[in-house]
């Protein structure tokens, strides 16, 4: 557990988002420790891959999918320049033209028949692209980080991830094969049978130990005392 000097020296960072987030002690799965509260303020420590790090109000610390915590807009210093609030969206949205050119042109040598089925899985293997617009704002899907990204046009914010944090990457998806019929066999049941999967590849809600009660958000006495 990290000590924090007091709730009036304590600067957030970042909130929770309004769904809550999972936590764990370590960047491990397999550490599972309380949930931390939607719109919990959270200091940013460090990050590890998709992990980060967070420190709360009340000295205690652990480790969260850092890619869906929402960052606290900050006023500009004082006689200098804004600090950017989020991504510059431009990169990604040249990314996901390329992509979505890449994808048009092969549609179109099939359409036409100027090339085969075979030729098309061939130009379009392992593409992946995703936009959503919407008057001002847009939803990206960024493919190396596995995440959807919301912007209005200034920046961009993560909206939601595929896996969560730790999460093994994504082999590319090899050409689809027809399977060999197989004899059938019963389900297993009882205790051989397997249990729901947990951690952040399944729901993402891994109940906590017992005993250790999430962090919520308290109000800090007016004189700012701990």
């Amino acid at each position: 557990m990290t000590t924090a000097a007091g709730p009036a020296d304590f600067h957030p960072t970042h909130v929770v988002p309004r769904e809550g987030l999972p936590a764990w002690e370590e960047p491990d799965v397999s550490r599972p420790t309380a949930a931390l509260d939607p719109f919990l303020p959270v200091r940013l420590l460090s990050r590890r891959g998709e992990w980060g790090q967070i420190l709360c109000a009340n000295g205690w610390s652990a480790w969260v999918d850092g890619r869906l915590l929402v960052p606290v807009p900050e006023p500009p210093p004082a006689g200098g320049r804004p600090r950017v609030r989020a991504e510059d969206p431009l990169p990604l949205l040249a990314h996901t033209a390329e992509a979505l050119e890449r994808y048009r042109r092969a549609a179109g040598e099939l359409a036409s028949g100027r090339s085969g089925a075979e030729a098309f899985r061939s130009a379009t293997r392992g593409l992946r692209a995703g936009i959503v617009i919407d008057g001002e704002s847009v939803w990206l899907y960024e493919e190396a980080s596995g995440r959807w990204t919301y912007g209005d046009g200034a920046g961009l914010v993560t909206y939601a991830v595929d896996e969560g944090p730790g999460a093994p990457a994504q082999p590319q998806r090899p050409e689809p094969q027809r399977p060999e019929p197989e004899p059938f066999e019963p389900e297993p049941s009882g205790p051989e049978r397997s249990g729901p999967e947990s951690g952040p590849a399944g729901s993402g809600r891994t109940a906590p130990p017992a005993g250790h009660e999430p962090t919520r958000i308290v109000t800090p006495p007016e004189d700012g005392g701990g």
